[in-house]
């Protein structure tokens, strides 16, 4: 196995970008983004895409290179993902790929899972409850089937909630069940790497990067997709508190807090999500750059010549 992808994950904010480029330009390499809030386009500053130097610096994949007006799901970004590794792989023997997104990631290292066929009017049946009562009974109803994909799962996306209704009661059984199927083979070998810090610190950060983000035009941006609301991409934390400020429903520093208190809750998810996989090497996001690279450079040497 001469071809290597090392996956940087860890929650939000943590400083994965910073970490990815430096590896990227090591290993004179690309970067794979598989952060699922970063694939529009118009969605800029709410998703902290890589800056214009950063991108300069080393090349992206997968950086707002769709539109909000497109369908695009982790089965579409699968193929896409591994049909660019292919290609890198002609060129580079490593690639890094970076994100948020713990589906997205897993979708490229293992492959989609096989989920059965449930019937259709499971999922109308959940879009109707969802329109007249809100999320919070879904939230509820899938806290009762399937507690592990509650706490794993973004459920404050309707449509990834949804889905995993419809699993459980089409099937009888969790959704989170049908996630432990054979990883599909790939060509290449993931050395994973993750950040972590005390949860004190991920929060501050976490507030920190939003009163940024104000300060750099998130309100006006919102603003501008106000009338797009409607779209699965903008039910993203970031935005959809300011549509609820921007309607008249909260005050503008209520919806902000509620950005700040939405995307902490993210991030602890992504936490149990990255924590499930124990062949990740965890590092606090303050560890020199070339000790990690240390790491990853004694297991590509034992990967290739094993014991």
């Amino acid at each position: 196995m001469n071809n290597f992808l090392i996956s940087i994950v860890g929650p939000t904010a943590i400083g994965k970008t910073t970490l990815s480029i430096a590896l990227a330009k090591y290993f004179n390499s690309e970067i794979i983004s598989s952060d699922s809030r970063q694939f529009f386009k118009e969605m800029n500053i709410g998703t902290a895409v890589p800056s214009i130097k950063e991108i300069q610096d080393v090349r992206h994949h997968f950086i707002q290179h769709k539109s909000i007006y497109e369908v695009y799901n982790v089965g579409a970004f699968e193929k896409d993902a591994i049909n660019t590794l292919e290609l890198l792989y002609k060129k580079h023997s490593v690639a890094v790929m970076v994100g948020g997104s713990g589906l997205y990631t897993n979708a490229v290292i293992n492959g989609l899972d096989d989920f059965p066929k449930v019937d259709a009017s499971i999922r109308k049946e959940l879009n109707n409850k969802l329109e007249l009562e809100g999320i919070l009974p879904l939230q509820k109803q899938l806290n009762l089937l399937d507690p592990k994909s509650y706490t794993s799962i973004a459920i404050d996306n309707p449509q990834r909630l949804i889905r995993a209704l419809e699993i459980c009661i089409g099937t009888g059984r969790p959704y989170s069940s049908f996630l432990s199927n054979p990883n599909k083979k790939r060509n290449f070998k993931t050395i994973s790497i993750g950040l972590d810090a005390d949860r004190e610190i991920i929060y501050n950060r976490i507030n920190e990067r939003v009163d940024i983000m104000i300060e750099n035009g998130l309100m006006e941006e919102a603003k501008s997709l106000l009338n797009q609301k409607h779209l699965n991409a903008l039910n993203t934390v970031g935005y959809k508190e300011l549509f609820q400020f921007f309607e008249g429903h909260w005050t503008k520093d209520f919806a902000i807090s509620e950005i700040k208190k939405n995307t902490r809750r993210f991030a602890k998810r992504q936490l149990t999500w990255f924590k499930k996989d124990n062949t990740t090497k965890w590092f606090d996001y303050k560890t020199n750059v070339e000790d990690i690279i240390d790491y990853i450079t004694i297991e590509i040497e034992n990967i290739k010549n094993p014991a």
